[in-house]
């Protein structure tokens, strides 16, 4: 059984993201919201309300375009991707919980492109855990984190809306 992580107050992490994103995207021109499902999508979600984005809110399930499908196959709940406003020539924050080999941000951006050809594509990730196997960074992040190969970082959110980090063994 996992518990959270006391080291990671992901609410906190939210606030200092949800700060940085605001400010960053402050002066920019037909901005939209995509948030990587799962919980990319649920921060995605969050963030949208707070910057009065739902209309320009849309999510992602790379499952598909991922270059390890074969090997990984697919996720017990594949879900639509949704992507409700014109992607040509939007400012896109594209959004994931955890940044760690750079492989679901690639694939997230191939499926971007299927739509249209955004201005600027942005990334946001609560938490950066470095280990990058593609040339990625984000632009804005809430803390980096230290694990080894055996552990991954799981966000949740309870029923309530609240986010939670776990630290659980692979």
């Amino acid at each position: 059984m996992t518990m959270p992580n006391p080291n990671f107050d992901a609410e906190a992490l939210y606030r200092t993201l949800a700060d940085r994103v605001k400010s960053g995207l402050a002066n920019a021109e037909h901005a939209a919201i995509v948030g990587i499902y799962s919980g990319g999508a649920w921060l995605a979600e969050r963030l949208a309300a707070e910057m009065q984005l739902t209309d320009r809110l849309g999510f992602i399930d790379v499952s598909f375009y991922r270059d390890d499908y074969a090997e990984r196959g697919l996720h017990a709940e594949v879900k639509p991707t949704q992507i409700p406003f014109e992607v040509e020539g939007a400012t896109i924050l594209l959004v994931d919980d955890v940044l760690y080999t750079g492989r679901t941000t690639r694939a997230a951006i191939n499926e971007l492109f299927d739509y249209g050809r955004p201005a600027k594509i942005m990334l946001a990730a609560l938490v950066d855990r470095g280990g990058r196997e593609l040339p990625i960074a984000a632009d804005f992040i809430a803390d980096t984190a230290t694990l080894s190969d055996d552990q991954q970082l799981v966000l949740h959110r309870a029923d309530d809306g609240r986010f939670s980090l776990t630290v659980d063994h692979a």
